[in-house]
């Protein structure tokens, strides 16, 4: 930003009066033109040196403190403000040398000893930042040399053992040093958020909240200018920057926690309007936090913008510590196993640091599974038994503090079970999808059976059970047993349940001959959408329609396809709402089979059927213009053309087969 000249005589009051009004991009250009002019001017650099602090940029701030530290060694307060500007940067080393100097002058040893901690702190040094932390408190405590001043300076120091105990996973009583700082300083946001991260992190979710809401209230009442909450509503709103005011205020922090218990508990659209929430900025002006959460938490709907943050995150110092084992977990959901493995191989340094050995061993497996299968089932395996070991053991502890009657006890040792169990589904189900790949649905069955004795109550679990017993295609009785009861949980809420397991126990009941359950639940399905209709209009609703296309899928599949072809099209009626990428998918699937078996002569259709193929497949081109016919994979190199992904250019393509195959020239 370019500063308007100055008149002659007022150049100190301009650049007082552009700090005092928070000016300080317009401060920065105005001194950074004069030290132009006289680049030793201590009142310039030290102003410059403020404002590129207030600003956030504290690199420049560290370099503007390191000139005065140069032309004024005997003002030691620059040293202190290099030191703490380097450690703001995440230039450890530089802050810990800048910092040295001042443990051996009383007036600074305090402050450089709690520098130095915060330093250590960042790099993952504890032991040695509690020994500075201590050492810290016992200087204010004997009242020697760099002793407390005020009580805040011994608040400081219980501050920075709260954040010791966090990382130690003593979470109560990391809180309990907070909220006693609290007493001594009064409420400060940076505390209350503090206290609500070791809720989250003890997962006690309500407390946590009501920390973050309080944090939020007074940001709202105490700053109206932040703008928060202006973006979710759809206001177009200038960036509010990187300023202090917005540090102090603890409002990112908040909101960014905010975001991850909900997406925590799975409100994902509560998850993303606490990121779209927070005060606006640009997207340069992003804390990397934020850019994390922003990438997974919109991954299902821009995968390809959330890999970019990722990636990016990763390259830079530091970044939030999740992003490494996130990234490498995302490849392997969207399948680009090789890709995951050159991330592995290229920050082998990150791998011990950042990864725990349990997730670091399944993240093999499960690349090792895409080139030796056998090999990763059984590093899988060896993963299972050590967790079932630990689950057995869990077990034990649990029943013996139920006879003891020690409810904390049963509690920590019911939480552990939980968090065991959380790591063993994932492996579980990656040794099942080992043989569901090969369609070995018998031996899928058999891995789930032994695993009985700890997930007979996992939802995960019993869905996963439920579809590979409807695969067998002679067990669809005890599949309705297990699709019977995740129906019924949510059955006043009907569209809650995945359409799928839906259209599962619709044929299910119809190849059991339990054709008036199937009727009944699809009339059910029918009411819910209805209603949901009537209270959205806007909103489409594909539940009916995936039921009707998988019934219509399993009579093709039996040869019937008058029938079967007659059920799919009237089940994308109307088509402005029903014709979607997903539908389309499943409807194509249908009359590419027809297709073959028209050109091989193997059944004939009535002609009033082949007319309404036709006719369905013009309506399909008049609706799917704008939809993809396929969704493109995120990191795909070469594209498909715009013109033809689309179910127009598909639909167009089937009717041409169509008329090829019944020998139409019209």
């Amino acid at each position: 930003m370019e500063a308007a000249p100055v008149p002659d005589g007022q150049y100190t009051a301009v650049v007082y009066g552009l700090i005092g009004g928070g000016r300080c991009g317009e401060a920065v250009s105005l001194l950074s033109r004069e030290l132009q002019k006289s680049c030793r001017s201590r009142g310039g650099l030290s102003l410059l040196g403020y404002c590129h602090y207030q600003l956030q940029d504290f690199a420049a701030a560290a370099e503007c403190y390191e000139q005065l530290v140069a032309l004024h060694p005997e003002l030691d307060a620059y040293r202190l403000y290099q030191a703490q500007a380097l450690y703001k940067a995440g230039l450890y080393a530089e802050a810990l040398r800048a910092a040295s100097p001042l443990l051996d002058l009383p007036a600074y040893q305090g402050r450089a000893l709690r520098l130095q901690a915060a330093v250590r702190y960042a790099q993952g040094d504890l032991p040695a930042a509690k020994s500075l932390v201590e050492e810290a408190l016992a200087a204010a405590a004997d009242g020697g040399p760099g002793a407390a001043e005020d009580p805040s300076e011994r608040a400081d120091a219980e501050i920075n053992l709260g954040c010791l105990l966090y990382r130690q996973g003593r979470h109560e009583e990391a809180s309990g040093k907070f909220a006693g700082a609290m007493q001594v300083l009064g409420y400060c946001p940076e505390l209350s958020y503090n206290m609500a991260l070791c809720c989250y992190a003890a997962k006690q979710y309500a407390p946590a909240l009501k920390h973050i809401s309080d944090i939020i209230e007074r940001g709202i009442h105490q700053h109206p200018e932040l703008s928060v909450g202006m973006t979710t509503e759809g206001i177009d709103v200038r960036s509010v920057g990187n300023t202090l005011l917005l540090h102090r205020t603890a409002l990112v922090e908040a909101f960014n926690l905010k975001a991850a218990i909900e997406y925590q508990l799975r409100n994902l659209k509560a998850a993303q309007e606490a990121l779209t929430d927070m005060p606006p900025r640009a997207e340069e002006e992003l804390d990397p936090v934020t850019l994390h959460n922003q990438a997974l938490m919109n991954m299902d709907s821009q995968p390809t913008e959330g890999f970019e943050k990722l990636q990016f995150l990763l390259l830079q110092n530091p970044c939030p510590p999740e992003t490494f084992g996130n990234l490498l977990l995302l490849y392997c959901k969207h399948q680009y196993y090789d890709l995951a493995a050159d991330v592995l191989a290229e920050n082998a340094h990150l791998t011990y640091k950042l990864l725990t050995p349990y997730l670091y061993n399944f993240l093999d497996a499960i690349i090792t599974c895409q080139t030796a299968p056998e090999e990763a089932f059984h590093k899988l395996d060896d993963s299972a038994g050590t967790l079932t070991e630990q689950l057995r053991k869990l077990t034990k502890q649990v029943q013996e503090a139920r006879q003891n009657w020690d409810d904390e006890a049963v509690k920590k040792a019911v939480n552990e079970y939980d968090e065991t169990l959380d790591k063993y589904v994932p492996v579980l189900m990656a040794q099942a999808k080992i043989y569901w790949d090969m369609k070995n649905y018998t031996m899928v069955e058999k891995i789930f059976r032994k695993s009985v004795e700890f997930c007979n109550e996992h939802e995960v679990w019993k869905l996963n059970v439920a579809h590979v017993l409807f695969m067998q295609e002679n067990k669809y009785k005890e599949a309705i047993s297990f699709y019977e009861p995740i129906v019924k949980k949510h059955y006043d809420n009907i569209l809650h349940v995945s359409a799928i397991v839906l259209a599962n126990l619709c044929v299910s009941y119809i190849l059991t001959s339990q054709n008036e359950d199937a009727e009944e639940l699809m009339r059910k399905i029918e009411k819910g959408e209805e209603q949901l209709s009537y209270d959205n209009p806007d909103k489409n609703i594909y539940h009916l329609c995936i039921v009707n296309l998988v019934i219509g899928t399993l009579y093709c599949v039996k040869g019937n396809y008058d029938f079967g072809i007659s059920r799919v099209i009237k089940s994308l009626e109307p088509y402005n709402k029903k014709l979607s990428t997903d539908t389309w998918y499943y409807a194509k699937r249908c009359f590419l089979s027809l297709l073959e078996n028209m050109s091989k002569h193997m059944i004939m259709l009535r002609d009033s059927v082949i007319q309404e193929c036709v006719q369905f497949l013009k309506q399909c081109e008049l609706y799917g213009r704008n939809i993809p016919a396929v969704i493109e994979q995120p990191l795909e190199e070469k594209r498909m053309h715009s013109g033809k992904n689309t179910v127009t250019y598909e639909a167009r393509l089937l009717r041409a087969l169509m008329y090829k195959i019944i020998g139409w020239t019209a």
